[in-house]
């Protein structure tokens, strides 16, 4: 009777410490839907945890300080190849993956991770313009060209109304773009160019701002914001269900954009590789999937998430780029060491003036 007692004991004990498990995600603010955590959680009988960043310096400088403990981490593609060139990041069991047929081919084996060996992709944005339509279109404003950000004479107009990220590669690759040049130059003396253009337009804009322009577009506080798609189409849900008097919209600049491929990988330190599998095979089932962008306002990489997706989302350009669009956007590429020196220095010299 005892050793049943005991048995009995032991198997609740596993039970528990099984129902206390926890998968460390380190994830971009607001990028996976409520209802997926927590069907997620059910599925696992564990717990998700997530802490945030919102920006790719901001993640590869708090790992680069020895932040540990994630299990998986959803970083950007330049993130990516910095983070395999480190040697922080787990080689992926495909054999562990029953739903990676479920990914669009057109986005694997990028030149970030050849044969994804270490990364899947898990959703994608642009870098693009958010903005209060009403008061836009009141001052004849086009809000699909990067003048609209860089140009003085147009921000005269809308001057203490505008914010841009506060991401060095995202801003230059938009002043790169609208000088005519790629948005992965790395010339010196376009670097210089894109300096003077962000230098002139700096004293219009109200804030460098990569965390809180949801906020404050939805709240009209800013007219004009230098984002993500997925966050000017949560400002824009917001500020409809808000109320208010103004619409809030976004929009692709005609001289092309940065293009933001987030993936799945397991960071070296995880504690807990088995969830951290189960939870990467969860987000590639095509339901899953379609919540990002369903919810978030994510495009999606996953070709079995299409027949779930809402069809007026998928008439947005910013979410669905046709060809035409897509031959002007780029993902940015990682720098090297000493091109990150340089651009550091410029962006310090723009941050000091």
């Amino acid at each position: 009777m005892k050793k049943l007692l005991l048995v009995a004991t032991l198997m609740a004990g596993a039970a528990q410490a099984t129902a206390a498990e926890k998968l460390y995600l380190f994830n971009w603010n607001d990028y996976i839907a409520e209802d997926t955590v927590k069907r997620f959680e059910q599925q696992c009988g564990c717990e998700l945890v997530q802490e945030f960043y919102s920006g790719t310096e901001e993640m590869m400088a708090k790992l680069a300080a020895g932040a540990s403990g994630y299990d998986v981490i959803i970083p950007t593609q330049n993130a990516v190849e910095a983070l395999i060139r480190k040697g922080d990041l787990l080689e992926l069991d495909k054999s562990r993956l029953a739903n990676l047929s479920n990914e669009a081919a057109g986005y694997l084996d990028k030149d970030f991770d050849k044969g994804n060996r270490y990364s899947l992709p898990y959703a994608f944005t642009t870098t693009l313009v958010g903005y209060n339509k009403t008061e836009l279109d009141k001052l004849g404003i086009d809000p699909a060209d990067w003048s609209v950000i860089f140009d003085p004479a147009v921000l005269e107009k809308i001057k203490g109304r505008v914010t841009v990220m506060d991401d060095p590669q995202e801003l230059f690759g938009a002043a790169l773009k609208y000088l005519g040049h790629s948005a992965n130059d790395t010339d010196p003396q376009h670097w210089k160019e894109a300096q003077a253009l962000i230098l002139a337009a700096k004293p219009y804009w109200a804030a460098f701002n990569s965390s809180s322009y949801i906020k404050e577009l939805t709240l009209g506080n800013i007219w004009v914001a230098h984002g993500y798609s997925s966050d000017m189409y949560q400002a824009r849900a917001d500020a409809e269900a808000a109320g208010r008097a103004f619409k809030v919209d976004f929009a692709l600049p005609r001289q092309g954009a940065v293009l933001a491929i987030d993936n799945m990988v397991i960071h070296k330190g995880s504690k807990n590789p088995d969830l951290a599998y189960r939870f990467i095979d969860f987000m590639l089932d095509g339901r899953n999937a379609s919540e990002l962008t369903n919810q978030i306002g994510t495009g999606t990489p996953n070709a079995a998430a299409l027949p779930f997706i809402r069809p007026e989302i998928k008439t947005l350009a910013a979410l669905f780029p046709d060809a035409t669009t897509q031959a002007r956007l780029e993902p940015l590429k990682d720098l090297n060491s000493r091109q990150r020196r340089a651009l550091n220095k410029l962006w310090t010299e723009i941050k000091l003036r």
